[in-house]
Order: C-alpha cells, then structure tokens, then sequence
C-alpha cells in the first residue's frame, strides 16, 4: 500500500509536470478526506477560477499552496485501517432451476477494488444482489464487520448500481443536491461536496443536464456521483464499462480504484465487467465465476505458458513453424490465436521463434497467470 507521502510526492510530481487534471482528482480526493468545509469552499474556489484559467502560468503555483495547505491539515489525521469488510463462508444461493451459485468463500476489504468476471449467465449479478443484502442465502455465513445500527443503516452502507439505471427529472446538479441533503449534510456543505463530486467525476459542464441529454457513460458517472455522496463502505457496481469506448473505460477503473484507495476514508469497490484485462491490471482481486463455482485463481505454479496473439497467418502454417516448440494445443477463434506450451517454454523463447520465422505479429499476451485463460474451452 502506498503511503500518505507516496501520494504527495505523485501529486506534486504531476503539478510540476503540467498534468493538472489528474494532479486535480487527487487533490480534490484529499479535500474530501480532510471532512471540513474550509477546505471544500477553498478547493471548490480554485475550481471555479480555473475553468477560465487553464492556461495561466499562476496555475502551478495556485496548484501547490492549495495542495500544501491541504496536506498540512491531513498530515495531523492518522490513516484508516484497511480491515475485512465482509466474509462469506461457504456461502450458496440456490434456485428452483438447476443453477447453483457457490459455494463461495470471500473477504472484502477496505482499500481494494475487486473485479468479478466469468461469462453471462454464472451469477454475477446474483452475487452483488446477494452482498447488498437484495438475495438471501440458501445456506452458509454472510459477515457485515464494520459497525451499523440497524438493518436500514446497513443496506446505506453497502450500495448496488445495477447495469441498467432508472431515470430521473430536474437537472443533474438539483438531484445531487436533494441527494446530499437527504443524508444529513448541512445546507452549505451539501452544495461545496457536491460541487467536489461533480468535479472529481469530470461532471462539471453537465451540472443542468437532464437525463435524456446525458450519454450512457455520463449516466454512469451520475449514479456514481450520487452513491458516493452517501458516503458507503462497500460499492457493488455491475458493468460499469458497459457501452465505454476503451479510453473511458480506463478513466473510470482508475478513478474507481483511487477513491477505493483513499488513505483516510478507504472504501472496497467490486464491479463485474466483461472487459477482462482492464479490470485484472486496476484489481488487487479477481473472482472468476464458471457455472456459479468459484475458480482457484491462485495461478502461481501455472502448468502452461499460455500465449494469447494475433497474426495473419493461418494455422496450418504456424503448427509447422513451431514445429520445434513444445506446443501441448494451437487454437483459433477469429483472428486470434492462443497458443498452449509446456511450463518449461518462456515467452521471450516465444518472441524469438516468430521473429526468426518470420511471423508478423500485432498482438500478443501472455495469459498464463490471467483470469483469461479460464475462459478457454
């Protein structure tokens, strides 16, 4: 885990660099962690004097004394326990038809962002239904281990965004606003933290948006906004890189993974997604389910070095080129290759036999110790 002066030096080093957007995110994550509405009306302030100023040379220096003062606060707040949010022991839901989900065997904790993957129809959904408390058990354990006072409070702290969100009147802002007032903000700190929300969440030039003007990535980003507002332990977030081009699907993994990794108010994400390597590279955990059983993704003494890749060649002509490999399979599915060597073979012996036979290849991965390889028949 990062400490609290890694961060300062990946900020500053950011500011000094010219990229301010991102120096932005986090400074706005640290004025929400300070919990003070001193700091929200200062940031909320700069905010507001840099969307005429994006190009002033006053915007390090503005940049740094806003980001130093800060810091100086939160150097004085001690950092949050990452402890185990939720435990499942031997946890199944069973239905009337032949489908079983489990039995699982998890622990959640705080900081971690958690990928849950697995084709359609293994019961994905069926688990973040389950862990926000919508599905009981047929049988096993389900643990809540952080503090609650009643069965309300704790379905607020543990909060779903199912794929296909309901819509909403009134502008973007408005519900926001009605959202925060409704969890106990007072009147002027509901308006400073969401107008950080807003921010963090690249959301600021659609403030009187209506729901029908918004894309469905932009609808998104709202339910996120507004989920965040009511300050949850666990966020259950089911496809939300669905309907993504790739560059905003990396923008929202690495925005979901920097507020889960909060130094001072740490929260654990868990998302299904079918967009696999994304999700593996910004997880510190991935569930993979297959036919609702849990799949041992420990793959550190993996068997096979597996070679995902795409070549223009077809495979008549690539079994006779790795003739003198240990090939163990060689299977195609479009364009795309995946390749199944003994453990012995390493994939820079791969890389040296296609550049000496001459194989043009325009991608490749090594899926040997990826979730990825569990996807294959």
């Amino acid at each position: 885990m990062k400490t609290f002066q890694g961060y300062i030096e990946e900020v500053t080093d950011q500011i000094s660099s010219g990229n301010y957007d991102h120096a932005l995110k986090r400074i706005i994550d640290f004025t929400l962690d300070t919990e003070k509405i001193i700091f929200y009306k200062k940031t909320n302030a700069f905010l507001n004097w840099y969307d005429s100023h994006q190009y002033s040379e006053d915007v390090p220096g503005k940049l740094n004394q806003l980001f130093s003062e800060i810091t100086a606060e939160l150097k004085q707040k001690e950092p949050a326990d990452r402890n185990v949010l939720t435990t499942m022991n031997n946890w199944e839901k069973k239905y009337s038809s032949a489908f079983t989900l489990g039995p699982l065997n998890l622990e959640i904790r705080a900081g971690e962002m958690i990928g849950l993957v697995g084709e359609n129809g293994n019961g994905k959904t069926t688990l973040l239904r389950s862990l926000c408390g919508e599905l009981k058990e047929t049988k096993g354990e389900l643990y809540f281990l952080f503090p609650y006072k009643d069965p309300y409070d704790l379905r607020s702290k543990l909060i779903y965004i199912p794929q296909r969100t309901p819509s909403w009147r009134g502008s973007l802002l408005q519900n926001l606003l009605f959202v925060a007032a409704s969890y106990r903000y007072s009147p002027a700190e509901s308006v400073e933290i969401t107008e950080l929300i807003i921010a963090r969440l690249g959301l600021r030039k659609f403030r009187e948006y209506a729901w029908k003007d918004l894309s469905s990535g932009y609808k998104m980003r709202f339910e996120l906004a507004r989920m965040l507002l009511r300050k949850p332990k666990i966020l259950l977030i089911d496809e939300p890189l669905a309907n993504l081009d790739i560059i905003a699907q990396q923008t929202v993994l690495e925005d979901l993974r920097q507020i889960a990794d909060s130094p001072f108010r740490p929260l654990a994400v868990v998302l299904s997604s079918q967009q696999l390597y994304e999700v593996e590279k910004n997880s510190s955990q991935i569930i993979f389910l297959k036919n609702g059983k849990q799949q041992d993704l420990n793959r550190e003494d993996a068997k096979f070095l597996i070679i995902e890749f795409e070549t223009d060649e077809n495979i008549t002509d690539l079994k006779r080129k790795f003739s003198q490999l240990p090939l163990q399979s060689l299977e195609q599915n479009g364009s795309t290759f995946i390749a199944v060597f003994d453990k012995e073979m390493k994939r820079e012996d791969f890389i040296q036999s296609c550049l000496g036979q001459a194989i043009s290849i325009v991608y490749f991965r090594d899926i040997s110790k990826s979730s990825r390889a569990f996807f294959l028949k």
